[in-house]
C-alpha cells in the first residue's frame, strides 16, 4: 500500500499533461457555466414579459418593443462598446481569424440586451445571444487554463452547445449546431469535448426545469404521402428562408440609411413591430405560445390568417434585428416554419381533400425543420433540433426530406448562410482544413529567411563573385551603403552569364545587372496574396521590405513546407 502512494505523485503530472482530459474537465465546467447563462436568460425574460404583460392594456403599449430595442441598443453601444449584431456570427469570425478570442464581457452584454429586446416585445429569438455568451465563457476558461488555440476554439464550442442544449433541452442538437455551424469541422478531438458539454448543460436544464419536452405532441402515425409531401415543404421552407434571409439584410440596408443613432433607429423599428402586434399578436416576442397551438392542432386562424402570419412575422423580425435591436434568428425561424407547414397543410387538403396526410400538427413540426435547415443552410441541425424539442422521433423520414430539399435549394439561391454571408463576402470565412484558414494561421515571421548576405550598387562583380562564394542563396538585396535603403536585389541565374566571363569581372558593377523592380513584400501582407504573387510572376522568393529597409527572404519552398505542417496539424486528431 505504502509502495502505491509513493508512486502516486509520479503520476499526476502526467494526468495534468493530458490534454485530452483537460478538454473534458474544461468542457463540463463550460456546458455548466453555459446552461446556467442560458437558465438566467430564461427566466429573466420569463420576468421581463410578465412585467411586460401587465402594460398591453394601455394604448401607448405599442411604444413598449420600441423602448426595449432602444435601451438595448445604448446599453451594447455606451456601455459594453459593443454592435448589435445576432452573436453567432461574431462567434463564427472569431474562431475563423483569432483562435476563439472572445471578450468576457460579451458573456454578459448579449444576455441582458437580447432581454430587453425580447422581454419588451420585439420578434428575436434568444439562443443567439446565449451561443456567444457560452462561446465567450469557453474562450476564457480556455485563457485561464493557458490553453493553444485549437484548444481554446474547442472550449468556445463546447460554451456553444451548453447553450443550446440547456435552452432547448437538447444535447445532440446543440452537439450537431456546434459542429455543422460554428466550427465547421468533425473530429474526435472536438467533438468528445463539446457533446459532453452539451450533457452538461442539458443537465443544468432539467435540474431546475425538469426534463420537460419544449413542443410535446401527441404521436403522428407517418405514411408514404406525408413523406413525398413534405418534399412539396422542403420547396416552400425554401422559399420563406431565402425571404427571411433577403428581407433582414435589405431592413439593415435600410435602417443604415437612416441619419439617427443606432439607439432611435432600433427605437424606431421596436414601435413599428409594436403597431404590427396590434394586428398580429404572434409576431411579437419568440413566439412559442403559437408554435405550440399549431403542432397540437389547436390553432383556430384560418388558412388565410397562416398565411399573412408568415409574411408578418418575416417584417417584424426584419424591422426588430435590421433596425438594431439584440436577438438571434432561432425563434423567428421556428415560428415562420410553423406557419408555412401549417399553411402547406391546409392549402393541400383543399386543393387535394382524398390525399391521407397525418395532421397539421405534423407539417408545423416539419416547416420547423425546413426553415432551420434552409436560413442555417445546415439540414442535420434542422432535423436533430426538431426531433428533440417535440420528441417527434416517428417523423424522421420526412424530417430529412424536407430539410434536405429545403437546404438545397436555399443554398443555390443563396451559396452563403445567413450567419456567413457577410463573412463570405468579405473573406474572413476560414474554415479549419482551408487554402485561406492554414495560410491566415500562417505568420510572415515563422517564414523569414534573414541568412542572406548583401551587396551594394558600385561593387564590382570580382566582389560580387567572392560574395557568392561565401552565400547559399540564389538572391543577394542591393542597398545602399550611405542609409542602408532597399535597392533591388540580384538573381544569380540571370547574372550567370557574367559569371564565366572573366575579363568583365572589373568592367561590370552591381548597379548594371541588379533588377530594380523587385515585388516586394511588407508586414502585414496577406500569405494569400503573396503566395498568388508568386505563382502569377513565376518567383519563387521574395523580399521583405520594412521602413525600405530588407529583413529578409520569403521563399515558396519555406512556405509550402510550413503549409504542410499546419495542415497537418488542422486536420489531424491531435489536440
Amino acid at each position: 500500500m505504502l509502495k502505491r502512494l509513493c508512486r502516486l505523485p509520479s503520476k499526476l503530472p502526467r494526468i495534468q499533461s493530458d490534454d485530452r482530459l483537460i478538454l473534458m474537465v474544461a468542457g463540463v465546467m463550460v456546458g455548466i457555466a453555459s446552461g446556467l447563462a442560458a437558465l438566467a436568460l430564461n427566466r429573466s425574460l420569463e420576468a421581463m414579459m410578465e412585467l411586460v404583460h401587465h402594460l398591453k392594456d394601455y394604448p401607448w403599449a405599442f411604444v413598449l418593443p420600441g423602448i426595449g430595442a432602444a435601451v438595448s441598443a445604448i446599453y451594447l453601444d455606451y456601455v459594453m462598446k459593443e454592435g448589435a449584431g445576432h452573436g453567432v456570427p461574431e462567434v463564427i469570425y472569431a474562431v475563423s481569424r483569432y483562435g476563439g478570442l472572445l471578450r468576457l464581457r460579451s458573456s454578459v452584454s448579449r444576455l441582458i440586451s437580447s432581454c430587453l429586446t425580447i422581454g419588451s416585445g420585439g420578434s428575436a429569438g434568444p439562443e443567439a445571444p446565449v451561443v456567444m455568451s457560452g462561446a465567450a465563457i469557453g474562450s476564457n476558461i480556455a485563457k485561464l487554463f493557458n490553453l493553444n488555440d485549437r484548444q481554446r476554439v474547442t472550449l468556445v464550442g463546447c460554451g456553444a452547445a451548453g447553450a443550446i442544449s440547456s435552452i432547448f433541452n437538447a444535447p445532440i442538437a446543440g452537439l450537431v449546431f456546434v459542429l455543422e455551424v460554428v466550427l465547421g469541422e468533425w473530429s474526435t478531438v472536438n467533438i468528445v469535448p463539446i457533446a459532453i458539454a452539451a450533457v452538461a448543460g442539458t443537465e443544468v436544464s432539467r435540474f431546475f426545469n425538469g426534463n420537460q419536452i419544449a413542443f410535446s405532441h401527441t404521436g403522428f402515425d407517418i405514411g408514404v404521402a406525408d413523406t413525398v409531401a413534405a418534399a412539396g415543404l422542403g420547396l416552400a421552407t425554401a422559399l420563406f428562408s431565402i425571404l427571411l434571409t433577403r428581407a433582414l439584410r435589405s431592413m439593415n440596408g435600410v435602417s443604415s440609411g437612416v441619419k439617427l443613432p443606432k439607439w432611435g433607429r432600433a427605437a424606431i423599428g421596436g414601435c413599428l413591430v409594436g403597431l404590427l402586434g396590434l394586428i398580429f399578436p404572434d409576431v411579437q416576442g419568440e413566439g412559442y405560445h403559437a408554435i405550440r397551438e399549431m403542432i397540437v392542432g389547436a390553432y383556430n386562424g384560418a388558412f388565410q390568417v397562416a398565411a399573412i402570419a408568415i409574411f408578418a412575422k418575416i417584417l417584424a423580425t426584419s424591422l426588430t434585428l435590421g433596425w438594431g435591436g439584440s436577438g438571434g434568428i432561432f425563434a423567428p425561424s421556428l415560428v415562420v416554419g410553423s406557419f408555412t407547414g401549417l399553411a402547406f397543410y391546409r392549402g393541400v387538403t383543399v386543393l387535394w381533400p382524398s390525399i391521407p396526410l397525418v395532421g397539421e400538427g405534423c407539417f408545423a413540426l416539419l416547416g420547423m425543420a425546413g426553415l432551420i435547415s434552409g436560413i442555417l443552410q445546415a439540414p442535420l441541425t434542422g432535423i436533430f433540433l426538431i426531433v428533440q424539442i417535440t420528441g417527434g422521433y416517428e417523423v424522421i423520414l420526412p424530417l430529412i426530406v424536407v430539410s434536405a430539399v429545403s437546404t438545397t435549394i436555399t443554398h443555390y439561391f443563396e451559396p452563403a448562410s445567413f450567419y456567413m454571408k457577410d463573412l463570405v463576402d468579405r473573406g474572413q470565412l476560414l474554415r479549419p482544413g482551408t487554402d485561406a484558414r492554414v495560410l491566415n494561421d500562417l505568420s510572415l515571421g515563422e517564414l523569414i529567411e534573414k541568412d542572406c548576405l548583401s551587396v551594394t550598387p558600385h561593387m564590382t562583380l570580382r566582389e560580387f563573385v567572392e560574395v557568392i562564394k561565401r552565400s547559399t542563396r540564389n538572391y543577394f538585396p542591393v542597398e545602399d551603403p550611405g542609409t542602408g535603403d532597399f535597392l533591388g536585389m540580384v538573381d544569380l541565374d540571370r547574372v550567370r552569364p557574367y559569371l564565366f566571363d572573366t575579363i568583365m569581372y572589373d568592367a561590370v558593377v552591381v548597379e548594371q545587372i541588379m533588377d530594380r523592380d523587385v515585388a516586394t513584400i511588407a508586414y502585414g501582407d496577406e500569405l494569400a496574396e503573396v503566395l498568388q504573387t508568386m505563382d502569377g510572376q513565376g518567383l519563387f522568393s521574395m523580399p521583405l521590405v520594412v521602413n525600405r529597409r530588407f529583413v529578409g527572404m520569403i521563399s515558396k519552398a519555406t512556405l509550402l513546407d510550413k503549409y504542410r505542417k499546419e495542415l497537418m496539424v488542422q486536420t489531424t486528431d491531435n489536440p
